[in-house]
């Protein structure tokens, strides 16, 4: 089971870091800017994640994340010519594998460390979705999470799924695919149908322009 968990986070890793690489080819940013928005997209979720349960950053415990993370961003920079050229929902659709992904192996990292059910989809969520907030804010981008896209919802019906699942008796690595696909099959549908949660928006009463 660990083995399956490894893979996963790493595959989880590398569509991040790339999705992150792309943004960047986007905004044209330096082989520096590539690695670095690759960096915070892959790590910046789970870094949190750890800080907050108390437990050692999970990549300065293995710094082979770090090296896959370059690897990546190295290699996007030498095969992807023009990031710009890549259409944008490519982007959105690399960027739901990582989210369905790290949002169920934040959900089962933080129930493995004791943490309470919805503490535990919380830091699923925040897994999955604080990396790409950065990665949007250092691009001066709204990130979707605030937007009326369907993003963190996702990750919070993937972490859900899983505790569910658990709950029920499934074994843990049915679990967690059973979950991912859930995740990622909800964020893939509001892609693909453009579907968005309703915005909040405050209507302003009509100001009379007449003098008194």
């Amino acid at each position: 089971m660990s083995e399956l968990l490894y893979w996963l986070d790493m595959f989880g890793i590398v569509v991040f870091a790339f999705s992150g690489a792309l943004m960047a080819g986007r905004y044209k940013l330096d082989p520096f800017g590539v690695v670095v928005l690759s960096a915070v997209t892959a790590i910046g979720g789970g870094t949190m994640r750890d800080v907050i349960l108390q437990t050692p950053v999970f990549w300065v415990q293995k710094p082979i994340y770090l090296y896959v993370i370059f690897a990546t961003a190295v290699l996007t920079i030498i095969f992807i010519r023009c990031p710009k050229r890549i259409p944008k929902r490519f982007l959105l659709v690399s960027d739901a594998f990582g989210l369905a992904l790290f949002a169920v192996l934040g959900t089962e990292k933080a129930l493995s460390l004791g943490a309470a059910v919805p503490v535990a989809i919380v830091m699923g969520m925040m897994t999955g979705v604080a990396g790409g907030m950065i990665r949007d804010v250092l691009c001066n981008v709204i990130p979707m999470i605030l937007r009326q896209e369907i993003y963190a919802t996702a990750a919070i019906l993937g972490g859900a799924l899983f505790t569910l699942f658990i709950y029920l008796g499934l074994a843990e690595h049915l679990a967690i695919i059973g979950a991912i696909l859930g995740a990622l099959s909800l964020r893939l549908a509001a892609i693909y149908w453009r579907v968005t949660l309703p915005a909040f928006d405050i209507i302003e009463p009509e100001q009379d322009d007449k003098k008194l």
